[in-house]
Order: structure tokens, then C-alpha cells, then sequence
């Protein structure tokens, strides 16, 4: 077995004046923005110093090098230490710290991948340990690697948190979900300084809380002073021997470590050094570095991590459905993630417990060595699917009903500062799902997601066009989100159709349409049937359309259609009016004189009941639209 060897004096000296480095880089920064945390960064010097120069195995002059160690600033308003600490290895100019917060500097308040050496954005608290757990991806997690060694790549991840944030519930999900998946490669830290914003942490320095809950979430743990760098580097080290388990690595700190008068006091958070006390203090940790000219050299990591592969995924084969066959778009899904996962092996897809009803079990009796169960912790599954789309590795696709991702928005408004190419897909979407009522109903997904700015909307109205929502959308730059229903409806398009991104469909037209409706998914075919109610009576024709894509929305064929039909428009959705396909379409149109947009959506609180009949009791079905064309037409 492997023993530890202590470093000798001299790399032992040279971390203890590295942290101290740190410090002073970290308040000079804040005092040229004045603004910051500098407090916060004080507390973390010793475990920054002992990661990046004694630790963590990467290449400074290359830090998106697919073979280097992985580091996630979880406390993400200590990021001063951080630029600091790529400063010191060579990478930032020390020169450029002292623009930290500049509107024309890359270096902001909190970490974001603008950044070469930031794979996640952070700063809202509670949310970097999810990613980090899967920022190994599946090719490192002992549970994949039964079945995939070949394409083993050993880097390891380090995931520092606060220990204000660890009152998050999604930490925790993070702690079950990595021990579940034994990933000894995953590495917690959490700083334990003691003091949050306005008061201190609940714990305070209770270390031993600290080590028995962890523990009980299936963590090795070690608990250290944080300020020994000695200790610590016997931790880390420990860290990387042990096997089938991921560390936490506990460390007892002090906020505002080595500022006199500062340290360990409260109302410190957030605050710069006042200018009239700077100079001193940074004398004192000047003071401390015995040998200002020695440079630490972060080790190498082993070349045995291939590069991405960035090429094109296609669907391996046309959809295969033939016009007016019944199938529910969240069962095309599916289907659909299958094929995408036998034309690369880079797609992935998550799931949180609800595989058999959003189907992607299609995929993982397909795939199971690259289907990740998340269980019920959505902000977990959604920080694991952007830990797995960093530096393109993966495409990774995660699904749950749609009305359970409003509970992880923090996480996917963070995915989009984040720069994430990560797919979301929501299914049980609207009151056409019927007896299960509105705690499962999705009535808000699509104005959650129009918010988000990386965010493509696709809203499939059948089985064809899902297959081609999935196949853009895993070629799709941003955070892509494709809603899926749970009716099973009828299939509109011959499988050679053509899709894109922001095309929507004419699906039914005449030279004599006197009104446009524009329907998405379910109340697409409630639109349909309207048009055969209206032309059997002999007297209005109807020109439908089908958007495709809420976001971006097909501004050029809804004007066209709108002013070949008089300006009249109805838009109907299974979904409420704010912030849905109707204002999308109101945005579109509303510099356009003479356009008169009629919403019908879901109003109020639905319950229990029919699909048709909450469809109907709701004013989206299709008698309702018949009668607000003939309504329209009539004003």
C-alpha cells in the first residue's frame, strides 16, 4: 500500500507564504473595486495554497486541458482567492486582478466560464457540489466504469463550499446523490469559518456535527484545521487513496484568517478593508512570507483523457411514424433519445424517478451505462446535467414532469450564466393530463423558460417533430427546454418533414382564411379540430398554425398569416396566460398596427378531472375555439 510521504520544510514554508500570497492579492483586489469578500477568501488561503500547489494535478498555461483536475468554487463569493490562485500559478496577470469587477474586465464578482478555468458559475449558494459530482461524468464513476474501462479517464474534481450554504437542501441532495454513486474521485471542502452574512452559521465550529453528517450521507470524512497546511496535505492526500466512497474534507477556519482586529469578528462579510487600515495589514501578512520569491509548480495530470468530440449528432434513422397514428410526444421522446444515444455515445440522460412516464427508460434499457438516475431531487438532477454538459464531454438530456422543474429554477437561471448546453425536458405538461390534478400540472413551465436568456422553447405537437426537437436541441448551443404531453395525439408530419429552430408549420390554410389560431401540442389539435367543426358548417375557414418553437417564435410566418386573415389572431395554449405561447406571440406582433390578439389559456387553479373535460371547463378545447373564431370574425 502506498504511505505518505510529508512534504519536506521547504514546500511546507512555501504554501504557508503561497496562502499569505493570496491574502494580499485578494484584498488588494477588493480595495481597488471596493467591493467584495475579502474575509471570506482569508478563510480558504491555506486550502487554495495546499489544492493548486500541492495537490491538484493541471496544466497552468491550459486550464480547459481535458486530463486536468477539476476545481468548483462552490462559495463562489470568495472568487478573488480564486484569481488569485491562477494569478499565482501563471495563468491571470497579477496586473489584471486589481480591475476584479470592471464592466470591461472577465474577472466579476462571482466565477462564470468566461473564465478558461470556471466550468459552472456560481454565487447563488448550494448549488456547486451537484455539479461537481458529475463533472467526472460517467466515464469516472466506479458504478460505469464496470462497464465502460476502456474509457476510463482518472482526473479528479474539488468542490469548496461554504459552510453557510450547507443549510441548502440541494447540498444534501448533492451528498446523497455522489455517495450513491461512490464517487471516490469527488472531493468536498468545506470552509468552516463559522460566520455567515448577518449572523453565524447554525453550527458554528461544531466540527463534530459536521463529520457525523457527513458520515451519515455515506462521506469518508476528514475533519482539520483548515490553517495547517501540513494537515491538509496529509488529507488530500488520504482523499486520493480511498476508494468506492467520495471525501469531505472538513476544515476548522477562521473569517478574516491573519487580519488583525478583523479575524474571527463579526459584520466583516462583504466588506473591503477600510483604506485607512490596508496598509497595515498587508505589512503584517508581508510580514509573514519568508521566501517572497519562491514559486510553487502545480503538478502535471497523465494524459489519458481523449478530447471532446464535437461533431454533429442525427438521428440514425428518419422517425418512424405514418400520418394520423396516435402516439404521445413524451413517449416519442423516448424513442427519439434512444436513437440519439445510438448515433454517439456522448448522449446521456437523467431522470429524476420518473423514467416510465416521461420514457426515458426507452433509453436506459438501451444505454444503462449512460443513464444516471437522479431519484426525486430535481435541483440535484439539473446541477448533475450541467456538471455532465461541461467542456462539451456529454450531451446530457434530463427529464421530469414539467411542473417539477420550477423547483430547480435557481439551478437552470444559473445553467444559463453558466454557458450550459444542457437539455431539459418536461413532460405532464398542462390540464390535459387530467386525474392527477394541479399539483402535476406544468401551467408556468413556459414563462419559466422564455426568462431564461440561453434558452430555446420547443413545444412538439406530434411524434415526428419531437424527433427532430430532440435531434436539434442536442445541437442547439444554450440550455434547450422541449415540452412534452401526455395525451396521445395524432401524428401530423411525414417523417422526411423539415425542422428548425424558430420555423414554425402552416398545418392548415385556404385563400379564404379569415382568422389565425396558433396552437402548440395539445391545443395544435384541438385548433385542427375546430377548423373541420367550422368548414363542415360551411361558412369560416381557419388558417392554423404550428409554432414549433415558443422560443425564438416564427415572428415572419405569424405576420404573413395574420395579415392574409385580417389582422385576426387566436392563440390557445395549455398553459396560463402569463408568460406563454400568447404573449410570446404578442411580442411578436406588437409593433404591427392593426393586429388584434385574442388569448385563450388556462385561467385559475384547475383540479381533478377528464382530460376533455378540464380542456373544455378551461376554454382551449376545440368548441371553445370554434366559437371565439366565429366571435372574432362577428367583432
Amino acid at each position: 500500500m502506498t504511505s505518505y510521504h510529508k512534504p519536506d520544510e521547504k514546500t511546507l514554508q512555501g504554501l504557508k507564504d503561497v496562502a499569505n500570497k493570496l491574502r494580499i492579492n485578494s484584498i488588494k483586489a477588493t480595495c481597488a473595486s471596493n467591493s467584495g469578500h475579502p474575509t471570506s477568501c482569508c478563510s480558504a488561503a491555506e486550502l487554495m495554497s495546499v489544492l493548486f500547489f500541492n495537490t491538484m494535478r493541471y496544466k497552468a498555461d491550459d486550464p480547459r486541458n481535458q486530463c486536468n483536475d477539476r476545481f468548483v468554487l462552490s462559495k463562489g463569493h470568495a472568487a478573488p482567492i480564486l484569481y488569485a490562485a491562477w494569478a499565482e500559478a501563471g495563468f491571470v496577470k497579477e496586473s489584471e486582478l486589481l480591475n476584479l469587477r470592471k464592466v470591461d474586465c472577465d474577472l466579476e464578482g462571482h466565477p462564470t466560464p468566461k473564465l478558461a478555468f470556471v466550468d459552472v458559475a456560481t454565487g447563488s449558494l448550494g448549488q456547486g457540489l451537484g455539479a461537481a459530482s458529475w463533472i467526472q461524468n460517467y466515464y469516472q464513476c466506479p458504478y460505469f466504469l464496470l462497464r465502460l474501462p476502456a474509457l476510463c479517464c482518472r482526473y479528479r474534481v474539488y468542490c469548496m463550499m461554504g459552510d453557510g450554504e450547507c443549510s441548502e437542501g440541494s447540498v444534501w441532495e448533492a451528498m446523497a446523490f455522489a455517495s450513491y454513486y461512490k464517487l471516490d474521485n469527488l472531493v468536498a471542502i468545506m470552509d468552516v469559518n463559522r460566520l455567515g452574512q448577518s449572523e453565524a452559521a447554525p453550527l458554528k465550529h461544531d466540527m463534530e456535527t459536521y463529520r457525523k453528517r457527513c458520515e451519515a450521507f455515506g462521506w469518508n470524512t476528514y475533519v482539520v484545521d483548515g490553517h495547517d497546511v501540513e494537515e491538509l496535505c496529509k488529507a488530500f492526500w488520504q482523499a486520493q487513496q480511498v476508494k468506492d466512497k467520495p471525501t469531505c474534507i472538513v476544515a476548522k477556519t477562521f473569517k478574516g484568517k491573519g487580519l488583525k482586529n478583523i479575524e474571527n469578528l463579526d459584520n466583516w462579510h462583504g466588506k473591503p478593508i477600510p483604506k485607512d487600515r490596508v496598509d497595515d495589514v498587508l505589512k503584517d501578512l508581508q510580514a509573514l512570507i519568508q521566501v517572497p520569491n519562491k514559486t510553487l509548480t502545480p503538478k502535471l495530470p497523465k494524459d489519458d483523457t481523449a478530447p471532446a468530440d464535437l461533431s454533429v449528432i442525427s438521428l440514425p434513422s428518419p422517425p418512424a411514424y405514418k400520418k394520423g397514428e396516435k402516439m404521445a410526444t413524451r413517449r416519442a421522446y423516448g424513442v427519439a433519445l434512444a436513437k440519439m444515444g445510438e448515433a454517439s455515445k456522448r448522449v446521456v440522460a437523467l431522470d429524476g424517478d420518473t423514467k416510465n412516464s416521461t420514457f426515458s427508460e426507452t433509453f436506459k434499457k438501451a444505454f444503462p451505462d449512460r443513464y444516471i438516475e437522479c431519484f426525486i431531487a430535481e435541483q440535484n438532477m439539473v446541477g448533475v446535467a450541467i456538471g455532465c454538459a461541461t467542456r462539451d464531454r456529454t450531451v446530457a438530456f434530463a427529464s421530469t414532469f414539467a411542473a417539477f422543474f420550477s423547483r430547480a429554477y435557481d439551478q437552470i437561471r444559473m445553467g444559463a450564466i453558466s454557458q450550459t448546453n444542457v437539455n431539459l425536458v418536461g413532460s405532464h405538461c398542462g390540464v390535459s393530463i387530467g386525474e392527477d390534478g394541479p399539483s402535476q400540472m406544468a401551467l408556468e413551465d413556459l414563462a419559466m423558460f422564455r426568462a431564461i436568456p440561453t434558452c430555446t422553447v420547443f413545444y412538439p405537437s406530434d411524434a415526428v417533430s419531437t424527433e427532430r426537437a430532440v435531434e436539434l436541441s442536442a445541437n442547439t448551443k444554450g440550455i434547450c427546454f422541449i415540452r412534452t404531453s401526455r395525451p396521445d395525439t395524432a401524428v401530423l408530419y411525414a417523417p422526411d418533414e423539415k425542422f428548425k429552430v424558430g420555423l414554425a408549420k402552416i398545418v392548415r390554410q385556404s385563400d379564404n382564411d379569415c382568422v389565425t389560431v396558433i396552437g402548440a401540442g395539445i391545443t395544435l389539435h384541438e385548433a385542427l379540430s375546430a377548423a373541420d367543426t367550422l368548414a363542415s358548417e360551411g361558412k369560416l375557414k381557419i388558417r392554423v398554425i404550428d409554432p414549433f418553437t415558443i422560443k425564438p417564435l416564427d415572428a415572419v410566418t405569424i405576420l404573413a398569416s395574420a395579415r392574409a386573415t385580417g389582422g385576426k389572431i387566436i392563440t390557445v395554449e395549455d398553459h396560463y396566460k402569463e408568460g406563454g405561447l400568447g404573449e410570446a406571440v404578442l411580442s411578436a406582433v406588437g409593433k404591427e398596427p392593426g393586429i388584434v390578439v385574442t388569448q385563450l389559456a388556462v385561467t385559475g387553479v384547475p383540479h381533478s378531472g377528464k382530460p376533455q373535460e378540464m380542456l373544455d371547463l378551461f376554454g382551449i378545447s376545440a368548441k371553445h375555439i370554434a366559437e371565439a373564431v366565429r366571435q372574432t370574425v362577428a367583432n
